[in-house]
């Protein structure tokens, strides 16, 4: 037996609108199963369940979901589709789209350079007055 774990996302209503935009952002993604209720989704490998739940619950910041990303060119693709038609840009790399739900675009080399202890300080302060991560900036402080 098979006991897999993956979000379920709760919308009012616009469940098949969600997984359609996100299959058209994100590269090897396909809807699996669709009724009136629910619909199942992978994104570049990963499953999704969409429910169509209603008003009673919204979407913040408490959960996010993270894009690694190893070239600028990657970035702006998921900052600039993810925040198309209404979506807001926060801090560091974080973002809601249309729908509420908070995704974190992060360069894949982050983490080698924040354990650079020559580097780590320069870097944080320069991504945090980032919304998009720009990798050549934090490369080079």
């Amino acid at each position: 037996m098979k006991n897999e774990i993956f979000p379920c996302l709760w919308f009012d209503g616009k469940a098949q609108e969600a997984a359609k935009f996100y299959c058209s952002i994100f590269k090897n993604s396909e809807i699996t199963a669709d009724n009136q209720m629910v619909v199942n989704f992978n994104l570049n490998g990963n499953k999704f369940m969409g429910l169509n739940g209603g008003p009673n619950y919204k979407f913040n910041e408490a959960v996010s979901f993270v894009v690694n990303c190893d070239t600028q060119a990657e970035i702006d693709h998921y900052w600039d589709n993810l925040t198309a038609e209404g979506g807001k840009e926060g801090n560091c790399g974080w973002l809601k789209d249309k729908f509420g739900v908070s995704w974190q675009i992060v360069p894949t080399s982050l983490p080698r350079l924040l354990s650079n202890p020559e580097k780590a300080q320069k870097v944080t302060e320069a991504f945090l007055k980032m919304k998009k991560f720009d990798i050549e900036t934090l490369e080079n402080v």
